[in-house]
């Protein structure tokens, strides 16, 4: 502990950013990173803490309170080695992690958390910047070959640890690039692509063989196609199939998924093809349904679109300003979350539920009849309940579904192999093993556990490696 006194003498400062009016011109990164000197000042306040609730709280188990001492000492690349000792990629986690370590930090109970996220990011871009981060080739090769099906952050952290570990492995991705949902679904203006890009560099230089543009499943290239060639194969591809609103008027045009419209602009960003239409929000009135990340993200690139208005929908109670913290800490806290997306103009409706999509007589969305709710305690589980005569219609050319996912696709590869999927539609593994019910087949991230962060999809993939390794050899060799 670099500073016993650090927390009663320094303030926490969040980063700073572009103001709302300048950054929607673009779709770059606008977060304002802090110097070296005053990040080292913010990593000064972390207590030390007898029990670290942060590493608990944090699904990778990030050494952090012995990171946050290194950072400021000043010994940044001592620092950049612990931070990847539980975690392939920082850089990643460091943009677009919700921080789930912040919320059980000991010093949030009766102050301000220690800033971690922002300490982790500038941790890995240094580690970027000074040429410390190089690739990692194993010292002796094992001769077996690992199929990696999807390059989201599981099947990445999991091709790396396998590889490290001196196997062959080659990564199958469907589409043109490597990186899931990190390439195609989170907007530039969270994470740039440049490092995934990196990563996927480092990989490939550590003996990673991609193949992009594969779709596993189908006549092109057949599920069994991997478990004839493979000592093993990783499933990894995601938790694709969203969740649907099959109200009256669900067909008409102007009416999308989420992971419809995001993943385009994605695509104009790097200059790849688009569909055959395009779903833009150009001067529309955009109606966002659903409150999570998915919905905050439509709305910051709606904006940037041009949109004329958006709204935001949300089926649940607006939540307190502020969490009681004697009651919830160290979880993760049910309270109001302002994006930089919500604060770069949207309108917020809570407790609306929506009984019809309108359609203009040429099969076009014009509007939505939406009805408030009240939430009644019934017996310990909320219920809900339509207020009379509460209905109304909101203006809306665009609407957006992003109301989360409910199990991988199944269509295609899952079929194929025929593994045993769980109640959700999850591949059924545990998490010890990570083996499906078929054999050498394992499964990891969202395509295991359903939809959800980043961090804990690198802490997926990191212990599906772990697993397959100790099925290929025999014992464990690699970090749990």
């Amino acid at each position: 502990m670099g500073k016993t006194t650090g927390f009663l003498e320094i303030a926490r400062r969040t980063e700073g950013g572009e103001h709302a009016a300048e950054r929607v011109r673009h779709y770059r990164e606008f977060a304002l990173h802090p110097e070296a000197g005053e990040v080292a000042l913010q990593a000064a306040r972390c207590m030390d803490c007898g029990i670290p609730f942060c590493q608990s709280g944090c699904p990778v188990n990030n050494c952090i309170p012995d990171w946050n001492d290194l950072a400021y000492l000043g010994d940044w690349r001592r620092a950049l080695d612990v931070l990847h000792s539980t975690n392939n990629f920082p850089e990643f986690t460091g943009r677009v992690c919700p921080a789930p370590c912040e919320a059980a930090c000991t010093l949030n109970i009766n102050d301000d958390a220690v800033t971690i996220k922002s300490i982790e990011r500038t941790i890995a871009d240094r580690g970027w910047n000074e040429g410390w981060i190089a690739p990692q080739p194993p010292k002796k090769k094992t001769g077996m070959h690992i199929a990696v099906v999807g390059s989201g952050p599981a099947g990445l952290a999991c091709a790396q640890q396998l590889a490290r570990a001196g196997h062959n492995v080659t990564v199958y991705e469907k589409n043109e690039l490597a990186g899931g949902l990190l390439r195609f679904g989170i907007p530039d203006f969270k994470m740039e692509k440049t490092p995934i890009d990196r990563r996927v560099a480092q990989m490939e230089e550590e003996g990673v063989v991609f193949r992009n543009g594969v779709c596993v499943g189908g006549a092109d290239f057949p599920a069994q196609k991997l478990i004839d060639e493979a000592d093993a194969v990783v499933l990894a591809g995601g938790c694709e199939r969203p969740r649907d609103l099959p109200s009256p008027g669900r067909e008409l045009d102007g009416v999308h998924f989420a992971m419809e419209f995001l993943p385009q602009q994605n695509r104009r960003q790097a200059g790849l093809p688009v569909a055959a239409r395009d779903i833009l929000a150009s001067g529309k009135n955009v109606v966002v349904i659903g409150g999570g990340d998915t919905g905050s993200d439509c709305i910051g690139t709606s904006l940037r679109q041009g949109a004329a208005s958006v709204t935001q929908l949300e089926l649940l109670p607006r939540p307190p300003e502020e969490e009681n913290k004697e009651l919830v800490w160290p979880d993760w806290p049910l309270k109001l979350r302002t994006s930089s997306s919500h604060e770069e103009g949207c309108g917020r409706e809570w407790s609306v539920a929506t009984k019809e999509f309108i359609g203009d007589g040429d099969g076009r969305v014009r509007a939505l009849r939406v009805a408030r709710l009240e939430w009644e305690n019934n017996g310990g589980k909320p219920q809900m309940r339509e207020v009379k005569d509460s209905a109304f219609d909101l203006p809306a050319d665009l609407v957006l579904l992003a109301m989360g996912y409910v199990s991988p696709a199944r269509a295609g590869m899952l079929e194929e192999l025929g593994v045993a999927l769980d109640s959700r539609g999850n591949v059924l593994a545990d998490e010890e093993n990570y083996l499906s019910s078929e054999k050498k087949v394992f499964a990891a991230g969202d395509m295991r556990r359903g939809q959800s962060l980043v961090v804990w999809a690198i802490r997926e993939g990191r212990r599906c490696a772990r697993a397959a390794d100790k099925f290929l050899t025999g014992k464990y060799r690699l970090p749990g």
